[in-house]
């Protein structure tokens, strides 16, 4: 990686819930966001905001979107007032032709996909933030092609950060802290890991729901999505670091790492 360039992350954030805990994956994001190069802005691509076509926020001041229920009033009371950056979002819908983006200028925010992981990468809130959504009705192929066309805003100092998680099944979470992974999870996140390392690109885009362990660990895919986006604007000749490994209440893959 050149030094001038901004390393690509993906970020596994869990429960909303990890937004107010202090824990062993709070304390990683904190000292990620200490030794990670200050970006001029970042773009996060999160499992949270589905559209038809494919959206940049373009907006000065995104609102924090709260967007899940039945949790403490406490989550709900969160802010994370991070300036927006209309200009940098402009200038990324002119430098991405196929697809072409549309800019968002009051429709969406930051969501908790967004700002439960920010709020410990960088707690001041004072580097702008944009989101781009995930156009689900289109293919796997679709995301890491968008996300190729991102990779030269690394050049411009700006942060690209996919957040979903590798493994997500809501319908058989475990809620206690101490639940054991189901061997399923446990072999899809190894899988997951084997083809990262290897860069195996093909496979992460086309391969992972051939299996039964992927399948299950990817019910529906806006979780896993993210992850496209990273490895489409990561040199394929990059490694990735692997930052944080656990898996929560089962089923819920936290792997996280930087390319």
């Amino acid at each position: 990686m050149k030094s001038s360039s901004m390393p690509v992350l993906f970020i596994g954030h869990g429960s909303p819930m990890n937004a107010l805990a202090q824990n062993s994956y709070t304390r990683f994001l904190n000292k990620l966001g200490e030794d990670l190069p200050r970006p001029k802005a970042i773009l996060c691509i999160s499992a949270h905001w589905m559209t038809e076509g494919s959206w940049i926020t373009e907006m000065a001041q995104p609102k924090t979107i709260h967007d899940f229920y039945g949790f403490p009033q406490a989550l709900f009371d969160v802010r994370y007032p991070a300036p927006g950056a209309p200009d940098i979002a402009e200038k990324i819908i002119s430098l991405v032709h196929d697809p072409k983006l549309h800019a968002d200028k009051e429709m969406w925010g930051l969501d908790h996909g967004t700002w439960s992981v920010l709020r410990h990468l960088y707690p001041k809130a004072d580097v702008p933030v944009m989101q781009l959504s995930l156009h689900l009705e289109q293919p796997p192929a679709y995301h890491y092609k968008l996300g190729q066309e991102l990779r030269k805003l690394r050049e411009e100092g700006i942060l690209i950060l996919g957040s979903g998680n590798l493994v997500h099944n809501l319908r058989q979470i475990n809620w206690d802290e101490k639940a054991r992974p189901h061997p399923w999870a446990l072999e899809f996140d190894q899988w997951t890991k084997e083809k990262l390392s290897a860069r195996d690109d093909e496979a992460l885009v086309n391969q992972f729901l051939e299996s039964e362990a992927g399948r299950l660990s990817v019910p529906t895919t806006e979780h896993y999505l993210p992850l496209l986006y990273v490895l489409g604007a990561a040199g394929k000749d990059e490694k990735p670091e692997f930052l944080f490994e656990e898996i929560h209440h089962s089923s819920i893959a936290m792997r996280s790492f930087l390319i």
